[in-house]
């Protein structure tokens, strides 16, 4: 139930910028959790992390030395580390 939470709560976040700003600012994976049960839903730490892992793995080998290197995000490649929610993905 956890994962369907989550792909209910990623695709609300593509049209609710509110709800973007909000976990842009979440200081930890605790307070992202808090901020979606506060917006109605309900995912497991489990559930984020393995989603986080997933789109980590999607990236090519370019893209992950660019984010590693401290090039920083030019092209939004945070999205694929739960959509640059958290900020360990920066």
């Amino acid at each position: 139930m956890s994962e369907e939470q989550l792909a209910a709560l990623l695709a609300k976040l593509r049209d609710d910028e509110g709800l973007q700003e909000k976990l842009k600012g979440a200081a930890d994976l605790d307070a992202v959790l808090a901020i979606a049960k506060e917006a109605g839903f309900d995912v497991s730490k489990a559930a984020w992390l393995k989603y986080q892992a997933n789109q980590t793995l999607e990236l090519s080998d370019e893209e992950l030395e660019r984010v590693a290197g401290g090039q920083g995000d030019p092209d939004g490649l945070s999205k694929h580390c739960g959509l640059s929610i958290v900020k360990s993905c920066d």
